[in-house]
């Protein structure tokens, strides 16, 4: 009598890399337009003035609503979906930078118009980044990818974008002039959402768990990050941070270079400050797992600080180029550290709002930093203002050293990552992001 052959054992899912391959596309792509205009939108306000308190005001002007947007953002995401948040958000922001070039070309343009067209253009930012950061777990999960590894390529292909879109915006405004430049901005957006609207992946559409309603939601987001120690101390640092470093890119050294008549130097400096990023998200990415988070946690803040110090001095061009690699290059570890913070101890249904409440957190912060910048460069110039600056930074650097709160970036994961060997009958729960066994599932405090 012929045996029975018994029943296959459900091995892992297969290895799927074009959904991340897609996601960091589509990052790479919106961020390239975004470094565009970080230096043309400055540019066009400097020269059309000829006041950093100007260009201060539309930087501020710009940066405001993007803290009632990101706050709103994650909120949005879980309620419409990421996937399509994410084609929406890009639609709507290459609309309002593309109305910049239209408008100069038929009505004219004036600084009222200017800060109206970006501030719709910012608005619709983060909802967008958002959305593709919520998609990250779930697309590293398809590719068989550990979590870290995923984070630090994610931070690398932002600095990427930021390498490349200020390089290519300086060359772009020396030969057609700023307000051409931003068609590139728009151009980035228009393939970030054709990208995303290939994606498929667990989760990427529309949601199984629904805020109640949009207030509800961010109240929800809110209270879960204020409540969580390390959370908590991320963000404020977060906006620490943010409000002393951003004027170097948005205020001081473009008015710095203005005055040189020198807008390929700036492209230079901050595609210098991008390109140490990326070399810093992907040594802590491969060299992380060999030092304690909290420990490269501290040293990337306190490194950027001295890096930031040495730069504000204003030393000789070539000087300048070598510092501002070092800043990026000890920010780098900075936000696959915060990232993982959030993935690890946020549930999954709650990790669009989480992400967008410490997004604003660094929103929050620029409007004041924006608003500090120009005057303080007009009343002291622009070396002592930096300097100013990038030493207060250092200081915030230095008192996060005793902080308790850090060494919660060392504990066990509360929400681990999905293992990307789990066989099937154990997979990701729910949406291919976390793993729970199925001896875990019945316990409530374990359900996402």
């Amino acid at each position: 009598m012929a045996s029975r052959r018994p029943p296959a054992t459900p091995g892992p899912p297969a290895r799927r890399l074009g959904p991340l391959l897609l996601v960091e596309a589509a990052t790479l792509l919106s961020g390239t337009g975004n470094g565009v205009a970080t230096v043309a939108l400055p540019w066009l306000v400097l020269e059309r003035t000829g006041s950093p308190t100007a260009a201060g005001i539309v930087a501020a002007a710009t940066a405001l609503p993007l803290l009632v947007s990101s706050l709103l953002s994650g909120t949005v995401v879980d309620l419409l979906g990421r996937r399509r948040t994410s084609i929406v958000s890009d639609a709507l922001s290459a609309a309002s930078v593309a109305a910049i070039p239209i408008l100069d070309a038929t009505l004219g343009l004036n600084i009222a118009a200017i800060v109206v067209l970006a501030v719709l253009g910012a608005v619709f930012d983060p909802a967008g980044l958002t959305a593709r950061e919520t998609m990250l777990p779930a697309a590293a999960a398809a590719a068989r990818w550990r979590i870290d590894r995923a984070n630090s390529v994610h931070e690398a292909m932002w600095g990427v974008a930021f390498l490349v879109g200020p390089g290519v915006g300086g060359v772009l405004i020396a030969a057609f002039g700023p307000e051409r430049t931003l068609w590139v901005t728009a151009a980035g957006f228009v393939l970030s959402m054709l990208l995303i609207a290939a994606v498929r992946l667990p989760g990427a559409g529309r949601p199984e768990t629904r805020p109640a309603g949009i207030w509800h939601g961010t109240v929800e987001g809110l209270t879960f990050v204020w409540r969580d120690r390390l959370l908590r101390t991320i963000a404020l640092l977060t906006m620490a941070l943010v409000a002393l470093y951003l004027p170097s890119e948005g205020v001081i050294l473009p008015a710095y270079f203005v005055a040189q008549g020198a807008p390929s130097r700036l492209g230079t400096i901050v595609m210098a400050m991008s390109a140490g990023g990326i070399v810093g998200a992907l040594l802590f990415g491969g060299l992380g797992h060999r030092i304690r988070r909290r420990t490269a946690f501290v040293i990337a803040l306190v490194g950027t600080g001295i890096a930031l110090v040495g730069l504000a001095a204003l030393p000789p061009y070539p000087a300048m180029i070598a510092l501002a690699a070092a800043t990026g290059l000890m920010y780098g570890p900075i936000n696959p550290l915060a990232n993982y913070a959030m993935q690890t101890r946020t549930p999954e249904h709650l990790r669009g709002r989480v992400v967008g409440v410490m997004t604003s957190s660094a929103y929050a912060a620029g409007p004041a930093g924006y608003l500090l910048a120009g005057p303080l460069v007009e009343w002291l110039g622009v070396r002592p203002a930096f300097l100013v600056l990038a030493v207060a930074l250092l200081v915030v650097a230095l008192v996060a050293i005793p902080l308790p709160s850090l060494q919660a970036l060392d504990e066990p994961p509360i929400h681990p990552p999905a293992p990307v060997t789990a066989p099937l009958d154990e997979g990701p729960v729910p949406l291919g992001e976390q793993w729970i066994s199925t001896a875990r599932r019945d316990r409530p405090d374990d359900r996402a």
